[in-house]
């Protein structure tokens, strides 16, 4: 643990690079608990900021204090007893920085080089909306909003200054290569996506514009979704394609080539008897099914099922990261300018006077 008299940056994350995915189904937090774990975090002595960020990939909790005695094994007996999980499971898969790797392992994380598919542009975005939400429940404060902001602005320097984006990183692009692989002409399949989200959007797009005309989306509800969802069936304006009933669409898998899931339920969604229907329906054809959850929504055993070929987000990473040597010069330059900034950025932080607790933080924006 480094110390120093000013501030401290502290990080307890698992991510794909330590936990296999079924360890992350046990560490992530279910949606509908956020508010309560967020509670918790901040009753935690000498925690002075926090902020979660909880995706598919990476479960992380950021945090300051101003106390010499605090330590990040105070998040980890937290989330282990959160998570009903054994300390020493969380500790097999996770890791644990303070003080200037924080600032570099932000940097690295925002701008997509610590993502399973390298490059990939959709961490952005989920990095942004945990600090908007961090913000909003005003425990956000001096320290966590001037790394959040630089970590976006070094994030867009990668980008644009780098290479680290070019080839397949978008998960909608791996999709339609792999349904290539499968079905020859990815303009043939059918698409079913169960989920509205941002997953779900960026499939639809990369099918649409490979010529696919046969696009269906469903979702648990149409009357009501999270003002960061689009609704199914206004997701299915917007790509031309058909909305489905929730309560039709496992009746109705026989119709499809092409299955994405990517929902937050935490539930199975898609079970072993129902592919085995679906099969015996549709014989002669295969059945390509992405399960982009976490945690799953498709019973793995149907991998076991002739002309049946399931994917998980491990699985895709890896087809994704097939031309990553390419790009390798890349990834290290970027690694090395963001470094860089990250010393320069933690500097910064030391010399800020202490503040006192987080009931007194400020979300404005700083420069």
């Amino acid at each position: 643990m480094i110390s120093d008299s000013g501030h401290m940056l502290h990080l307890l994350g698992s991510s794909h690079h330590v936990a296999s995915l079924a360890a992350r189904e046990k560490i992530s937090l279910p949606p509908e608990k956020i508010d309560e774990f967020y509670a918790g975090l901040q009753e935690i002595p000498g925690l002075n900021e926090c902020l979660l960020l909880n995706t598919c990939n990476r479960t992380e909790i950021y945090g300051t204090s101003i106390e010499d005695d605090f330590s990040t094994e105070s998040l980890h007996r937290y989330l282990s007893t959160f998570r009903k999980i054994e300390p020493e499971f969380l500790s097999r898969h996770s890791y644990q920085h303070a003080g200037e790797k924080v600032v570099q392992h932000l940097f690295k994380v925002a701008s997509g080089i610590d993502s399973q598919m390298v490059g990939e542009t959709e961490i952005l975005g989920q990095v942004k909306k945990a600090y908007d939400d961090a913000c909003k429940r005003k425990v956000s404060g001096k320290v966590l909003n001037k790394l959040f902001q630089k970590g976006f602005q070094a994030a867009k320097w990668a980008r644009t200054n780098t290479g680290i984006s070019k080839g397949q990183v978008n998960l909608g692009n791996v999709l339609c290569e792999l349904s290539r692989r499968i079905f020859g002409k990815v303009s043939n399949c059918r698409l079913l996506v169960v989920g509205a989200g941002k997953v779900a959007e960026s499939a639809m797009e990369a099918f649409k514009s490979r010529g696919s005309h046969a696009i269906t989306v469903t979702g648990r509800t149409f009357e009501w979704c999270p003002l960061s969802l689009k609704k199914p069936d206004e997701l299915a304006g917007k790509f031309g394609g058909f909305s489905l009933s929730f309560s039709e669409f496992q009746k109705s898998l026989h119709q499809f080539d092409v299955i994405l899931t990517s929902t937050s339920s935490g539930k199975t969604l898609i079970d072993l008897s129902q592919v085995k229907a679906c099969m015996k329906q549709r014989p002669a054809k295969p059945l390509f099914l992405i399960d982009a959850s976490v945690p799953r929504n498709i019973d793995e055993r149907v991998a076991k099922l002739d002309n049946v070929f399931l994917y998980n987000m491990d699985d895709v990473s890896n087809i994704a990261n097939e031309n990553l040597k390419s790009r390798i010069a890349e990834v290290d330059r970027c690694k090395g300018a963001l470094s860089d900034r990250a010393i320069k950025l933690w500097a910064q932080i030391k010399s800020y006077p202490s503040l006192p607790s987080s009931s007194n933080h400020s979300t404005t924006p700083l420069s």
